[in-house]
């Protein structure tokens, strides 16, 4: 009981400013309905520099990514891997990617196309639209005067072509080259550039030179011509299936004229070729080194090198040695490469495990679509995933990914705008996209339609702006 002073003055304040204390009753609630009173909170996104690729499932906001812009600081590498099973989007997230990088004006890409129906790629499409022809390799087409790339073309240089005719036989072996093969093989490269002025030099010569080898390359060394002539014989029969084998015609020959290496989209057709075959990783290290020593130039221009089913490439140590040297010497002319794989475990427990490695610590960015809850532990024991994110993996629907971009990691729903829904989900496509379409079509038009068309519609504005400010906006 208050003392009769106090209580005097509390009725005197309270007549002349009004009840200065109130007394609430308490409230009983559960922790569901609790939760209200705190606001929601969401990571910091990336910038508002560069393309959009869809919104931040937690928070709602735009997200946008850009290897280029974020290089540096933020990102320090900007070479890009995305995994998860067929069926998920990630078909649907390469396409609309590069089509919105596309309206930058100082971005070129290229893309390795290894899938198709019905005798074209899957990128058939979008080339069409954008008016570029695909360069398209086909042992069948070859012979019938079809697209053929030269080891040998003269623009790529004496040393590089010397790797890559190494490269190609390293990986038809399946082993290295000793030092007598290795040889014989270097006397017989530069025997034909000396000798071969008024042509391109064509792998026809070398495989000739390998079989009858110059007493002058014996003499060099002091050798027997006999044995010059047997150590290069192994040699030969591998670049004698380039010649007369069953690759033969997409390499035996000078380039074909107007291949248009300054065009903003070049795509390598591969889907005629067999994937499990040996003649894939052989496509690869040509298309490799060829790219190397021709298109990649300190032009200022920032170039994206976009390989499909690009386990072929890290599954074989001689091909994924010559990438991992094409990504370090590209990331100073702003190369970003960005690898398309299923399973991890396709590359990571091959024959090459130590070259996987060295290129997936390259990969700065990694986007993760759905994976079994077995296959997602293991990725995230590789890549170094939270907690947090390896459980959700599993769960994820299609059409939504977890971004890991040098440790900032959010849940991401890929965005694909009407006028692009044409180019990206085709009744042409492999079993990849048509199931992307069928999935993302559900899952866009199911309760959030609304949501979603205005999200699309920023997407729609946001690109439109691009158009407007490229050339400002691009370092």
């Amino acid at each position: 009981m208050r003392d009769p002073l106090t209580a005097l003055t509390d009725t005197f304040t309270s007549f002349l400013f009004g009840k200065v204390e109130t007394t609430r009753l308490p409230v009983r609630t559960s922790t569901g309905q609790a939760q209200a009173v705190y606001l929601p909170t969401a990571a910091p996104g990336l910038g508002d520099s560069g393309v959009i690729i869809g919104r931040e499932v937690y928070s709602g906001k735009g997200y946008i990514y850009d290897p280029f812009q974020l290089y540096g600081q933020q990102l320090p590498a900007p070479h890009w891997l995305v995994l998860g099973e067929s069926g998920n989007g990630k078909s649907a997230l390469e396409k609309t990617y590069v089509l919105r990088q596309l309206r930058f004006r100082d971005r070129q890409v290229v893309v390795l196309d290894a899938q198709g129906e019905d005798g074209v790629g899957e990128w058939n499409l979008i080339a069409q639209e954008l008016g570029i022809t695909p360069i398209r390799l086909d042992p069948m087409a070859a012979l019938d005067m079809g697209i053929r790339l030269n080891p040998l073309d003269p623009a790529i240089t004496t040393t590089g072509q010397l790797a890559l005719l190494r490269t190609i036989i390293e990986v038809a072996m399946g082993h290295g080259l000793d030092e007598r093969s290795g040889f014989a093989l270097k006397v017989a490269h530069a025997f034909v550039n000396e000798t071969i002025v008024d042509r391109q030099p064509v792998l026809t010569d070398i495989v000739e030179q390998l079989r009858h080898p110059e007493p002058e390359s014996a003499e060099a060394m002091n050798v027997a011509i006999d044995d010059v002539r047997a150590w290069g014989l192994d040699v030969a029969l591998v670049l004698d299936r380039l010649v007369d084998g069953d690759l033969r015609g997409m390499f035996d020959g000078p380039t074909t004229v107007g291949i248009d290496l300054d065009a903003p989209l070049i795509v390598f057709d591969l889907s005629h070729i067999d994937r499990n075959s040996i003649a894939m990783p052989i496509l690869m290290a040509i298309i490799g080194v060829w790219l190397e020593h021709t298109w990649i130039r300190p032009d200022r221009k920032k170039r994206i090198f976009l390989v499909e089913e690009a386990w072929h490439i890290i599954s074989s140590p001689f091909v994924a040695q010559l990438f991992q040297r094409l990504l370090k010497f590209g990331r100073r002319l702003g190369l970003s490469f960005v690898a398309v794989v299923h399973h991890l475990s396709d590359v990571v427990d091959g024959a090459a495990a130590k070259e996987a490695a060295a290129i997936l610590k390259m990969a700065s960015t990694r986007t993760i679509y759905a994976q079994k809850a077995d296959e997602a532990r293991a990725t995230g024991r590789v890549i170094g995933l939270p907690r947090w994110a390896v459980e959700i993996i599993p769960t994820l629907t299609p059409g939504i990914a977890v971004w890991d971009v040098n440790g900032n990691v959010q849940v991401v729903k890929h965005l694909v705008t009407e006028t692009e829904r044409a180019l990206v989900f085709t009744d042409r496509a492999m079993t990849e996209s048509s199931r992307d379409r069928e999935l993302t079509d559900d899952a866009l038009r199911a309760a959030e339609l609304e949501a979603e068309e205005r999200a699309a519609a920023f997407v729609e504005q946001h690109l439109s702006d691009l158009d407007d400010s490229s050339e400002s906006t691009v370092a």
